[in-house]
């Protein structure tokens, strides 16, 4: 397993907040766009972003830790550990990052539409643990 870093009531708050920060500025973006093909790339790398910080709060909720390191994998892997489920719509965020936010290519409205739901379902995780945990 990869470097972790302690996290508390503190931290999990936080991290939620900017889960739900990125979300809803994704969110905002998609629906106020003129064109809204045109920002898919921006949008998913926002839901990525959310889907990563909402991914620390279960794992702080769950282990009073979350994956802190340069590889992914690791925090799918110690995500997977707490909410196998949660862990899938992680990864699907992480195969997405590199094209949506440093590749020419363009995110496809599909690709988008996954991420979204990815993100959102992440959230809702999240939000549930910390919950639990005690705010």
């Amino acid at each position: 397993m990869g470097r972790t870093r302690p996290c508390d009531q503190a931290v999990r708050r936080g991290r939620l907040r900017k889960a739900e920060q990125f979300f809803h500025l994704a969110e905002i973006g998609r629906d106020f766009a003129d064109e809204p093909d045109g920002v898919d790339d921006a949008v998913v790398t926002l839901w990525v972003h959310a889907g990563i910080a909402a991914s620390d709060v279960i794992c702080c909720a769950r282990l009073g830790k979350h994956a802190q390191g340069e590889d992914h994998k690791d925090a799918v892997t110690l995500l997977g550990s707490v909410d196998p489920g949660a862990a899938k719509h992680l990864s699907v965020l992480l195969g997405l990052k590199t094209r949506s936010g440093y590749t020419d290519t363009p995110t496809s409205r599909a690709e988008s539409k996954r991420a979204e739901r990815a993100a959102e379902a992440l959230i809702e995780a999240a939000r549930r643990a910390h919950a639990q945990a005690g705010n």
